[in-house]
């Protein structure tokens, strides 16, 4: 496993409590106050985090697949109760598995035995949220088992239709709000919830000030934008000026170019409106 430099890291941090080796590896301890929502993208130095629809895991194009990023990617699926994602992501990688062991392999046994310690289960349950009922129900990770959200009207369409190992949850009539979403996953035991995107759910999350931290890895690229759509981290959802998102550093990693961030955001819990519903 790749080891990660410590540059700087905020004092009185909770902490797990790592297996010796996750510790080396990532520099020092890790730890949430729980309950805790967490996100975790990766970004070009030009802010792209998503390539556009025809491309596939943009991320591992932006990240050049750099072993740490992935140790990292691991690290915080087995911190998690449950890693939420939003169909859009689902649909954009259609061979992924959301756990920890099939980003970072080679630290499974360990990413395992931090588990048990934490009194987890095997594996962090995937919740993919999604108001339509559009999903591709053939792909591997809903065929492994997983919760996913939707409306009434999403219900209905899959009916019938998803894996016998996915559990439904019916949480909204016509539009989704993050806040029930999570509500239902917190009646579910889950507490630390790590989120992978895209930039619509993490709008959504931030609108209804539910967003607690974010780790953010900065690949040494530039992806540059053209005639497509190469959003941001958060999309849907305008910010500045009028309502600035600010953040607190909590954390700095570095591994050779990569830089390896982690915030905690200030935004006050506000007003759920039209805007912040969940609409793919």
């Amino acid at each position: 496993m790749e080891t990660l430099e410590l540059l700087y890291e905020a004092s009185e941090r909770p902490r797990f409590g790592l297996p010796p080796a996750l510790a080396t590896a990532y520099g020092g301890e890790l730890g949430f106050t729980l309950p805790c929502v967490y996100a975790n993208f990766v970004t070009s130095i030009d802010g792209v985090v998503a390539l556009g629809p025809e491309y596939q895991s943009s991320g591992s194009a932006i990240s050049g697949r750099e072993p740490a990023d992935r140790f990292v990617m691991g690290l915080l699926r087995a911190s998690a109760d449950a890693v939420l994602i939003g169909a859009g992501t689902l649909r954009a990688t259609p061979r992924h598995r959301w756990t920890p062991d099939h980003v970072c392999p080679e630290a499974a046994v360990d990413f395992a035995k931090f588990r048990r310690d934490l009194g987890r289960a095997t594996q962090p349950e995937l919740v993919v949220v999604t108001a339509s009922g559009d999903l591709p129900t053939e792909h591997p990770a809903l065929q492994s088992g997983a919760l996913v959200a939707t409306t009434v009207d999403g219900a209905c369409r899959l009916d019938g239709r998803l894996p016998p190992a996915c559990t439904l949850l019916t949480v909204g009539e016509g539009s989704l709000r993050m806040v029930d979403v999570l509500a239902a996953l917190q009646v579910h035991g889950h507490m630390a919830v790590l989120t992978e995107g895209g930039p619509h759910l993490i709008g959504n999350l931030i609108g209804e000030g539910l967003l607690d931290e974010l780790f953010l890895t900065t690949s040494p690229v530039l992806a540059g934008r053209a005639d497509i759509s190469r959003p941001g981290l958060v999309a849907g959802l305008e910010l500045l000026p009028n309502r600035p998102a600010w953040v607190d550093l909590i954390s700095v990693r570095r591994r050779e170019s990569f830089l390896f961030l982690r915030y905690r955001l200030r935004i006050p819990r506000v007003p759920v409106g039209p805007q912040s519903a969940l609409a793919n």
